[in-house]
């Protein structure tokens, strides 16, 4: 029997963006949660109940979750495989903190990337792929609009988590992937967006970003290239006559801040960045590519 997963968070807005006061919930309050978000998600697609739901009870910044591999719901699958009553009908299995209040390394989160407004807990649907297939079309299909969570699940989590949360929902993996695009749009990002969104989608693909006065950034197998330039490098590469380099500097010290600004995002979402130097002298594509 072909077994498929449904990736999903359960996305916390916190008010006035004040960071929870627990990182993981221990295992009573845990398995509590997740009873309660199987019963919302069972409001909005029949097929939920013959299914296993599978949540993380620890709190992530998106850019966590949106990284290729999808590790974070790759560790939930590898967790409810190894679970015990498989063959004991539909199970609500919930990973947080141990019963002392530590939280095992995989349900870390980066402590770099505590301080945005919107928290999400990791949670997938497992089951029969013919069985799962109508439940997740559902469920694409009506989370965004419909996904709200409700009251008592939302209390849960803000008492658990010692939060103040102003919106409790829930989004599809592809929800989620399209507010981070709009975010990005907003913030100036658009392009690189198309990069981190290949390498979660088509990790095999061979995408670049080479418009403009961007900097040159080559993404292939979940790993960046991005091109070093030193300022005469610069100047030919953009084609900036050579006398004016200097009266330019300040024009380079922005590129070197927007390199900066691109190397990090990538980082957030676990695509490392390898920088390439570039002197001038050869392409500064074909450098990036290796050949």
């Amino acid at each position: 029997m072909a077994e498929a997963v449904f990736r999903g968070v359960f996305a916390l807005e916190l008010a006035g963006g004040e960071a929870p006061g627990k990182a993981a919930l221990p295992p009573g309050p845990a398995g509590e949660l997740a009873m309660r978000v199987g019963r919302d998600l069972s409001r909005l697609a029949e097929g939920v109940p013959g299914l296993d739901l599978v949540l993380a009870a620890a709190h992530f910044d998106p850019a966590e979750v949106l990284r290729p591999g999808w590790p974070l719901h790759q560790r939930l699958q590898e967790l409810h495989a190894r679970a015990p009553g498989r063959d004991q009908g539909p199970r609500v299995l919930a990973f947080g903190a141990d019963a002392a209040g530590e939280v095992p390394l995989p349900f870390q989160a980066d402590p770099a990337l505590a301080g945005g407004g919107l928290r999400v807990l990791p949670f997938l649907l497992a089951g029969d792929a013919a069985a799962l297939a109508a439940t997740a079309e559902a469920l694409e299909d009506k989370l965004l609009a419909l996904g709200m969570a409700q009251p008592e699940t939302a209390l849960a989590a803000q008492d658990g988590f010692a939060a103040r949360i102003e919106h409790a929902r829930y989004f599809s993996a592809h929800d989620l992937a399209a507010m981070m695009a709009m975010q990005y749009e907003n913030q100036g990002l658009a392009p690189l967006w198309n990069l981190v969104e290949a390498a979660l989608l088509a990790p095999a693909s061979v995408e670049w970003l080479d418009q403009g006065a961007e900097p040159l950034l080559r993404v292939e197998g979940g790993e960046a290239r991005m091109a070093l330039f030193d300022p005469a490098g610069w100047c030919v590469h953009y084609h900036h006559g050579q006398g004016d380099c200097d009266r330019l500097q300040r024009v380079y010290e922005h590129f070197l801040a927007r390199q900066r600004q691109l190397s990090a995002v990538l980082e957030a979402h676990g695509i490392p960045v390898l920088f390439v130097h570039c002197d001038g002298k050869a392409d500064a594509r074909a450098l990036l590519a290796g050949s």
